[in-house]
């Protein structure tokens, strides 16, 4: 047996006249059905495939304005790579023609220059802390800049005076009093020194070694406190009258903050009501092989200055006797705490402080893919910021940074401490401000039992000019490149502070740097071990400082090269 098909059911047999004129009524009702089933599976398949057709159009779209996006991103980012350097500015433009002695030093006079820069290493002029400093060594190296530069301390240009017993201002009287005075820093102070640290020379020796000059201060800061002296002694016997009147200031407790000297100075020149022009200050200096990938050495220029503060946590509770400790002690509340202040740091700014402009200004310098990176912050900071991250010495220029400098607790071993305290120093970046650093930190502790006061501390500096309208910048970039013209030049941040942060409120503008060339491991001999400076290079602060004073002369700026029409 079977079943039977469709077919047979409907159909009648073959032969019978009346089944022939239904048979194809019956193919007819068929065929029928069957395209009405076949449009109705067309209908139904395109129904389905409607949204697939919508879905796969819309990625379409979305890839193809992705692709867009990102060729005209690479060809803006290519153009500006090629297209970008901020060094060419007043370079190519036509300065003021001013009659510059030139510096020629003869045998006898180094012999001389040098023996002065020995004689003011010698003298351990330590600031030990606010209230504890060398006075008899400051009052020996008074006596001893009157002797080492007799025609600065007898100029009638020069009005000298002594402020706050030890620091010193010299007052260089300019022929033509309209135009605004600028002010040169330096300061008499240095840091402990000890042979026993580990001195390939005894630190107030002097010694030569290698052509180097060896000795605390060297470097910080009496190579350019000496070479601007040096520089105004050597001008002013050649008969030098400045147009342009300038003052040299020389603290005594810069090391220990300048609460005394710097501010004083300041305080002399309010009371005067002086405005300034431009303070150029020790900080930044010319790098040479220390910034991995650079073609060439760099000259930094620092526009401004970290802010700074000391945070102190503390962590009090009931002292008891270790056989029966709590769960929790002092010293383990506020190890956590500060566990989690360094497990927190402070948010990834690059990008948005000066550091930008120092890498914009050295991209051309670097060869691919850094340039290409470098030249295009405004897409790839966020990347860089992380990479720099990863060391501390370029950590430091992404954000505040914090770092826990004592930890103090317990007085015997068998006794729970009453009091925990830890201090914890930070180094503000540019685009925070202290109250913000402070949210932060409360916020990260998270600990109602932790205390938290600050104990010092101040917002960053301004920011200073650095743009080709910029007198100062432009004045002390063209200086560094008479004197060493393949360099290159760009804005920095000072991580630390100097005495230039006491007299913003005299100017708008001030800058941190000295020509002293520093190479790999030569950062660490700055309050390490071993400072020194080469015989060459103080020669070299001698000159910069004396054609700076020369430049400074001229009355404006030239206008810069690019927005001259020329055809």
């Amino acid at each position: 047996m079977y079943l039977p098909t469709l077919l047979q059911v409907l159909l009648p047999p073959a032969g019978d006249s009346h089944s022939t004129n239904t048979n194809s009524s019956l193919h007819h009702s068929l065929h029928t059905v069957t395209v009405n089933e076949f449009r109705l599976s067309q209908e139904t398949t395109k129904t389905d495939s409607a949204p697939k057709f919508k879905m796969f159009k819309c990625l379409k779209i979305i890839i193809i304005s992705f692709l867009i996006t990102v060729i005209l991103l690479f060809t803006i980012a290519s153009i500006r790579t090629l297209s970008l350097d901020v060094n060419v500015g007043l370079q190519l433009a036509r300065w003021e023609k001013t009659n510059n002695i030139s510096l020629v030093i003869d045998h006898h006079q180094r012999e001389e220059l040098l023996a002065h820069f020995k004689g003011a290493i010698r003298i351990p002029t330590v600031s030990f802390s606010e209230k504890e400093s060398n006075a008899t060594a400051l009052r020996e190296f008074d006596r001893f800049l009157r002797k080492a530069f007799p025609t600065v301390f007898s100029s009638s240009l020069v009005r000298h005076e002594l402020v706050a017993n030890y620091s010193h201002l010299f007052s260089v009287q300019g022929s033509q009093p309209d135009l605004l005075p600028y002010l040169l820093l330096a300061h008499i102070d240095v840091v402990p020194a000890s042979e026993s640290d580990g001195w390939e020379a005894p630190p107030f020796s002097a010694k030569e070694i290698d052509g180097f000059i060896y000795g605390r201060g060297t470097i910080d800061d009496k190579g350019s406190l000496m070479g601007i002296l040096q520089a105004l002694e050597y001008l002013l016997i050649k008969g030098y009258a400045p147009r342009r009147g300038f003052y040299v200031g020389l603290g005594h407790d810069e090391e220990v903050s300048g609460y005394k000297g710097a501010m004083n100075i300041v305080r002399v020149l309010k009371q005067r009501s002086v405005q300034l022009l431009f303070v150029l200050d020790e900080g930044l200096a010319v790098l040479d092989g220390v910034i991995s990938g650079l073609e060439g050495p760099a000259a930094l220029i620092g526009i401004s200055e970290k802010g700074s503060a000391t945070v102190k946590l503390s962590v009090s509770m009931r002292p008891g006797h270790s056989s029966m400790p709590p769960s929790e002690s002092s010293i383990g509340i506020l190890a956590a705490a500060v566990k989690r202040l360094e497990e927190n740091p402070m948010p990834r700014l690059f990008g948005h402080g000066p550091e930008r402009g120092t890498f914009e200004h050295l991209a051309h310098k670097f060869g691919l893919p850094m340039k290409f990176i470098m030249s295009n912050l405004w897409l790839f900071a966020p990347l860089l910021g992380r990479v720099l991250e990863r060391k501390p010495d370029t950590n430091a220029f992404v954000r505040t940074t914090t770092a826990v400098t004592m930890f103090n607790a317990g007085v015997k071993v068998n006794v729970i401490p009453a009091l925990a305290e830890a201090y914890v120093n930070l180094r503000i970046h540019s685009a925070q401000s202290l109250q913000e650093v402070l949210d932060l930190i409360q916020s990260a502790v998270g600990d109602q039992r932790v205390k938290i006061e600050l104990v010092n501390g101040f917002d960053p500096l301004p920011v200073s000019s650095a743009d080709e309208k910029s007198f100062g910048f432009q004045i002390i970039k063209k200086t560094v490149l008479d004197t060493f013209p393949t360099v290159t030049v760009a804005p920095g941040i000072c991580i630390g502070n100097t005495d230039s942060r006491h007299f913003k409120d005299l100017t708008n503008d001030i800058y941190r740097f000295a020509p002293i060339w520093f190479k790999p491991g030569d950062a660490q001999r700055f309050h390490g071990i071993n400072e020194r400076i080469s015989k060459k290079n103080y020669e070299e602060l001698i000159e910069f400082y004396f054609s700076l004073i020369q430049n400074s002369d001229i009355q404006k700026l030239p206008e810069p090269h690019s927005s001259v029409h020329e055809l």
